[in-house]
């Protein structure tokens, strides 16, 4: 088989896993995408070391054992990942990036300000930025 086959499919894998980590919102969706990206490496990892094997006399497989290294930080990674995000789904009732994002930079949600419109302000927006920085 020749080696442009393999190098196409990873380009389309990986475009499609930065798709995915750049417009998704839901953080198991960007850590899918993710995973996919690494197996687009892999695929070329593994590609490229079979390539250079008929070239070379003596094969060390260096491509294959690094494959095997990225498959187990892949795991390692997917798994920790994947415990953040079900600890902050649990504290916080969502998995949105967007919204995380917002309550943790410390700005209300607009659902909340709609809701507040009875009560009384309590100061400016600057003395707010003020009291917060």
């Amino acid at each position: 088989m020749h080696l442009a086959y393999p190098a196409v499919l990873s380009a389309l894998l990986f475009c499609t896993g930065l798709y995915g980590v750049l417009a998704r919102r839901n953080a198991i969706l960007v850590l899918m995408s993710v995973e996919l990206m690494l197996n687009a490496v892999n695929l070329n990892l593994v590609a490229f070391d079979v390539w250079l094997s008929k070239a070379a006399e003596e094969t060390l497989h260096s491509g294959q054992a690094l494959t095997l290294f990225t498959i187990a930080i892949a795991a390692a990674e997917i798994g920790i990942g994947l415990a953040i995000v079900l600890a902050v789904h649990r504290n916080r009732g969502t998995a949105d990036i967007d919204r995380l994002r917002d309550t943790a930079e410390g700005h209300e949600s607009p659902a909340a300000d709609s809701t507040d419109s009875d009560a009384p302000a309590t100061g400016t927006a600057a003395e707010k930025a003020e009291a917060t920085a």
